[in-house]
């Protein structure tokens, strides 16, 4: 049955029982069109008529409903491709030759540390204090060496962002200066053959500065 102004429930038998949508019957340039807004009950017929009345707005604007819901549905499609998540785990995939391990460290401080609060959000939209919230969740756990690497990883997340053409620019150095500085430990030698080779396997796999590298591949040579 229509309503005035083209709103209706379309009702079709299933096997055991009934589907109930809501359609909404609507003309534009001259042309019949026909959109859906939901489902019965899911949808109340008191938010049926308000997305109804909503599209009729969009059509007194002279604003196709129709063209204007794709439009929407391909920028979310868009933000979510661009999420920080989907290129941080690009990132990995691509960068990190240990990435597919489950003990990858980078994976796993991400996974932490930023994903949960950050993983969904468009890179584009993130902002330095963004960032700074996540480091400061773990400087509150006494952990302040991991939210300097974490900063580390992000910022090669973001120039991987940068490299690709996802985003301007590489926020992080914005940040710099904003975390208390990591205090160094003394540390006792590595003794057995197993610990030398998961040493040498995390300095294979470290993402950091080319002086950093060199200066670590250095290391077990002197």
């Amino acid at each position: 049955m229509f309503d005035d102004k083209g709103l209706h429930l379309l009702i079709k038998p299933l096997k055991d029982s009934w589907a109930e949508w809501w359609r909404l019957k609507y003309r534009f340039n001259g042309k019949d069109g026909l959109m859906s807004l939901g489902t019965y009950p899911e949808i109340s017929l008191q938010q049926a008529r308000e997305e109804r009345d909503r599209i009729r707005k969009l059509i007194a604007s002279g604003i196709n409903p129709s063209e204007n819901r794709k439009a929407i549905n391909l920028s979310k499609t868009e933000s979510a491709s661009n999420s920080f998540e989907v290129i941080a785990r690009e990132w990995g995939n691509t960068k990190v030759d240990t990435w597919a391990e489950k003990t990858n460290r980078s994976k796993r401080m991400l996974e932490r540390n930023v994903f949960p609060w950050l993983g969904n959000k468009p890179i584009t939209d993130i902002l330095p204090k963004d960032i700074l919230a996540c480091l400061r969740r773990i400087e509150d756990r006494g952990t302040i060496e991991t939210a300097h690497r974490t900063l580390q990883i992000c910022g090669q997340v973001f120039r991987y962002a940068v490299a690709t053409c996802r985003v301007d620019r590489d926020i992080t150095p914005d940040l710099r200066g904003a975390l208390p500085p990591a205090k160094g430990e003394h540390f006792a030698a590595i003794t057995e053959p197993g610990q030398v080779a998961e040493l040498l396997r995390a300095i294979d796999g470290y993402q950091g500065s080319l002086v950093a590298v060199c200066a670590l591949k250095l290391a077990p040579l002197v």
